[in-house]
């Protein structure tokens, strides 16, 4: 399955977002990392139906190595926690 990586940011007492460097604009958030990150696929899903309705494709995710070396992300990814986000779900993350 692929997993993109997304970026965690703590931004205080009850504001969690993250947001994924292959996806330009797709963030997902919650009260809390466990939020956040259970948000996260549903947010890839409705980011990947915004591109069909464009007749555009989810871009194929970069490994985490990929994106260290990228010069745009790098900073990003050194200084907050970097995580892989399977996309789409196996149907065991689902349930």
């Amino acid at each position: 399955m692929p997993h993109y990586v997304a970026i965690i940011e703590d931004n205080g007492p009850d504001d969690v977002s993250l947001w994924f460097p292959d996806l330009p604009g797709c963030t997902s958030g919650g009260d809390d990392i466990d939020e956040a990150l259970e948000n996260a696929p549903e947010t890839i899903a409705f980011y990947a139906e915004e591109l069909a309705q464009d007749g555009r494709e989810l871009p194929p995710p970069r490994t985490l190595d990929e994106l260290k070396a990228d010069p745009e992300f790098a900073d990003a990814i050194r200084n907050h926690t970097a995580v892989m986000i399977e996309f789409p779900p196996s149907d065991d993350a689902q349930e």
